[in-house]
């Protein structure tokens, strides 16, 4: 697993192995059964998560009560709380394992000591967030102008992977559209894939 990990610094950083291998070393790598909540919605985030193997579905519980998936997270994905500086610092997600998994956990108290101690960390950091960030903005823009059928077929290009690994009821909250549509488009597109 920790082969990811220097990959992963490689191609964000210009650190040498030496200084790399001294931030795996200080890294915390965690087993994580399917099912286990890192976070409730609710409750005040304390961590943060780096994938290296498995899946992990971000929800909200509406007012309604119904489960409203808004991401699903998987190798090379980080898991970062972003509203940890706020006063009101409870997760307006719930974030759960949907596979058995493998992740780096970084505590948020000593964030800045890591920074402080690494300063190349901190600048990798904000690059992937960066990605990230622009990454998303592309997906919500594309997500509402698109037809569930394009969403589905957005998903089949850009994440096909998520389309075996996610029970269909997650994957069509995700898409926002009922199990029953999902089906549909999926058996409409097997029969026509033009």
């Amino acid at each position: 697993m920790k082969d990811i990990l220097y990959k992963y610094m490689s191609r964000w950083t210009n650190l040498n192995k030496e200084d790399q291998q001294a931030i795996v070393n200080e890294i915390r790598i965690e087993n994580f059964k399917r099912g286990t909540v890192l976070l409730k919605q609710g409750d005040v985030p304390t961590k943060c998560y780096f994938i290296l193997k498995g899946c992990v579905r971000q929800y909200s519980i509406d007012v309604e009560g119904n489960e409203v998936t808004s991401n699903f997270y998987t190798e090379e994905q980080a898991i970062a709380i972003f509203n940890h500086h706020k006063a009101d610092k409870s997760s307006d997600y719930t974030f759960m394992c949907i596979e058995d998994s493998v992740m780096v956990v970084g505590e948020l108290d000593t964030e800045k000591d890591m920074y402080n101690k690494h300063p190349q960390l901190e600048s990798m950091t904000r690059r992937m967030i960066e990605e990230n960030f622009s990454q998303v903005q592309e997906e919500f823009a594309a997500f509402i102008a698109s037809s569930p059928e394009e969403r589905f077929k957005m998903l089949q290009m850009k994440r096909q992977s998520l389309i075996d690994r996610v029970p269909q009821h997650q994957l069509a909250s995700y898409l926002g559209m009922t199990p029953e549509s999902l089906s549909r488009i999926k058996k409409r597109i097997h029969q026509d894939p033009h």
